[in-house]
């Protein structure tokens, strides 16, 4: 078994994802400053997690389809999201949040459980 292509593709998403999530969501710590400013900012750190997400896709697709690779970057994509939220913005993360996503998680779970 090549570990490689099974484990490079996580964690690539995963720093991919820390990028992204700052592009998206971390000028909201700074809604002083004009609009066009964090526009570019957010384009500038988003290319970066370019440069990353797409190694990881072209890799990872060597042994996970394509769905699973979507619903590996959506599961990555929710707990770097918790832990920006929570850390970052200082929000709270409630049980109806946990609850929606243990939902998408119990998704994931059939995603790569295969055909019944």
């Amino acid at each position: 078994m090549k570990l490689r292509p099974y484990i490079s593709p996580v964690l690539l998403l995963l720093v991919s994802n820390i990028f992204m999530t700052f592009a998206w969501y971390g000028h909201l710590k700074f809604t002083s400053k004009p609009l066009w400013i964090v526009i570019v900012a957010s384009w500038l750190i988003a290319f970066l997690e370019y440069c990353l997400a797409v190694p990881a896709n072209r890799i990872g697709h060597e042994v996970y389809s394509a769905a699973q690779l979507k619903t590996i970057q959506e599961v990555i994509t929710l707990t770097v999201f918790v832990a920006f939220s929570v850390t970052y913005l200082g929000e709270q993360i409630t049980i109806n949040h946990a609850i929606g996503f243990a939902f998408i998680c119990l998704g994931a779970f059939f995603i790569f459980k295969g055909p019944f």
